[in-house]
């Protein structure tokens, strides 16, 4: 079978799902549908905004479908009416068996970690906030249950000790654009082997989770050590952002988001949380050492440097990080 005749519909919906139908489609696959969110409101005036996936479908007229629930009937006569060989899923929902079930080829979903390691919605970060230095793309087959099906092909990539999530995320979303193009190109091939994930380890135990991320999974704790914050921080940064509380003299707590971070190798005893500052910088005592704030954003302002934020804020009227 040549790809012109290989019928591939392609779920996704952020950015990040973009790049591989981008890819597909420049290459000459036949995207016979797009499946992606429903329509959302979104900002301050709540106008309705298309996901990235719908974006681009739009712009090559590749047909639509946007289920509010995947086991509606209506949409898997839809869908099933595609007549698909091949399902391809980037960054979507949990599938019922009734749709990844049904192309003849099946479906595969590409995952941004090294599976069986970071199962989960938050791969990317977690791979950052636990300090790995390296990280990839898993590209498998859809099963029961989720991020467990038999690997088809991997690709590794270095993580930096300066990359943020941000970068890494930008990282895996080309590489994982390539593999999917050279996963569906050995589909067509037929020669495809794979791999069970249980072959790769031993027990449970030895697996990270890559659970969702939550606005509380996101705080700072400044009795960690200065590695686990700079790794905490560089993994939830730009998006969603580490915050801590700023207290001030009389209790009252602000929320700030902090960006970027630099280790200090000194400590002098001081208790966690407890800064000192000057013209151009803010120093928190954590558990072994001392944390620089290089980045940060106070509520309704825009994110600043911290020689920026000590121009127009009394860090004196402040007492302690929290």
């Amino acid at each position: 079978m040549e790809k012109k005749d290989l019928r591939i519909v392609y779920m996704g919906t952020p950015d990040f799902a973009v790049e591989p139908l981008k890819k597909l489609v420049e290459g000459g696959y036949n995207i016979v549908g797009c499946i992606t969110m429903p329509d959302k409101p979104a900002g301050r005036g709540h106008k309705i905004q298309f996901s990235p996936v719908k974006e681009y479908a739009l712009e090559q007229n590749i047909p639509l479908l946007q289920p509010e629930k995947l086991k509606d009937e209506t949409f898997q006569a839809e869908l099933k009416a595609w007549n698909a060989d091949l399902q391809i899923v980037v960054a979507f929902r949990m599938l019922p068996e009734s749709v990844w079930n049904m192309p003849r080829l099946g479906t595969f979903n590409l995952h941004a970690s090294l599976l069986p390691q970071y199962r989960g919605a938050a791969p990317i970060n977690w791979a950052v906030i636990n300090g790995e230095k390296e990280t990839g793309v898993t590209t498998f087959f859809l099963t029961h249950d989720i991020d467990t099906g038999n690997i088809i092909m991997q690709e590794k990539v270095k993580i930096e000790e300066s990359d943020n999530v941000g970068i890494v995320h930008d990282k895996l979303m080309y590489l994982g654009s390539d593999l999917v193009v050279k996963t569906v190109d050995q589909i067509l091939a037929g020669n495809i082997t794979t791999t069970k994930q249980t072959e790769l380890y031993g027990n449970e135990a030895e697996l990270k989770p890559a659970p969702k991320i939550f606005k509380e999974t996101c705080k700072i704790d400044f009795t960690q050590t200065t590695k686990s914050i700079y790794n905490f921080v560089r993994g939830l940064s730009p998006y969603p952002a580490a915050w801590c509380e700023l207290i001030d003299k009389e209790g009252n707590a602000t929320a700030i988001k902090v960006f970027e971070v630099e280790v200090i190798n000194n400590h002098g005893g001081k208790e966690a949380g407890t800064f000192t500052f000057d013209k151009k910088n803010i120093d928190i005592a954590a558990g072994d050492g001392t944390i620089r704030l290089k980045s940060l954003q106070y509520p309704g302002k825009k994110r600043l440097s911290s020689e920026e934020f000590l121009r127009g804020f009394k860090m004196e009227d402040y007492c302690k990080f929290n």
